[in-house]
């Protein structure tokens, strides 16, 4: 019996001990900390803080201004149109892929030349259409001889012709890449067992393709939206601040560009977003649980 009640308490300890995979996961909580965590609470916590760190609930009122409801309102806009027709073509596109022969060098390529495309943006993707879309761009000059283009490029910096197009240009790549998986798991068995029943090919996209694709599509399209959402790099090169965007207004009051003393209320918009990507995220999250079971029966 003594040598059972020692043996008990050197087990739990036993338990208690840090385990290597514990401390593997360390750098990763400790970067989550620093550059997610701390962020996050002080953003939250100086959207309710007025110049003397008193508590105020003004920060969030000044929401309610006709130029932040602009910004916000051009932000949805621009990131729901960029969303949903990334998606489209991406998805057209991911199928293609996928009607490739597994390991070809089709697939490799558009695969690896997605994942490039995918991250190519911020100011250098900016100066890249510039100097192609321009006035005196190349393309457009090469164009305007012909006489397919006219404005002088002057469309490419508005935030609803030029700044969709340039984010088009990594949506669709992302919407490949994250599409792929789920157009490669529909199973032949299910074509054919389509067929046997006497089906076409327009019942079997209907009635058995389309409802398993359709939840990866619409968590995939969220999170193209919170992608576009959440960019500024490429904005702050492209649009000037006759039509802001949310994320440029908040670097604007941070950085007290127009008014000194805003960047409470440059938080207060940062909350804001917070709150929009949390639930387009949590949306995206049970989407992508729903539609996970489908590709693991």
């Amino acid at each position: 019996m003594a040598d059972a009640a020692t043996a008990r308490p050197a087990g739990a300890l036993r338990r208690l001990r840090p385990s290597g995979a514990l401390a593997g996961v360390v750098p990763f909580f400790a970067y989550t900390t620093v550059f997610l965590l701390i962020p996050t609470l002080v953003v939250v916590i100086g959207a309710f803080l007025d110049g003397d760190n008193r508590p105020t609930l003004g920060n969030v009122e000044g929401l309610t201004q006709p130029s932040v409801v602009r910004g916000l309102t051009q932000s949805l806009i621009l990131s729901a149109v960029t969303s949903v027709g990334g998606a489209v073509i991406g998805g057209v596109l991911a199928y293609a892929v996928s009607t490739a022969r597994e390991g070809s060098v089709t697939r490799r390529f558009f695969s690896s030349l997605c994942g490039v495309l995918a991250q190519f943006g911020g100011v250098a993707l900016a100066f890249a259409f510039i100097a192609s879309f321009s006035a005196q761009g190349l393309l457009s000059v090469l164009l305007g001889r012909v006489g397919l283009v006219t404005g002088g490029g002057l469309w490419l910096y508005e935030w609803d012709k030029g700044l969709m197009l340039v984010y088009l240009y990594f949506q669709i790549p992302l919407m490949l890449i994250v599409f792929l998986p789920a157009v490669e798991g529909l199973r032949p068995q299910w074509r054919e067992a389509t067929e046997t029943l006497g089906g076409t090919t327009w019942t079997y996209w209907r009635r058995v393709a389309a409802p398993i694709l359709f939840p990866s599509f619409v968590g995939a399209t969220l999170l193209l939206f919170t992608n576009a959402f959440s960019a500024y790099s490429t904005a702050k090169a492209l649009v000037p601040q006759a039509n802001p965007l949310l994320p440029l207004q908040i670097g604007g009051a941070l950085s007290s560009e127009v008014i000194l003393g805003q960047e409470n209320l440059g938080k207060a918009m940062a909350l804001a977003m917070v709150v929009v990507v949390a639930l387009v995220m949590t949306l995206y999250a049970w989407i992508d649980k729903r539609a996970s079971r489908w590709m693991t029966r």
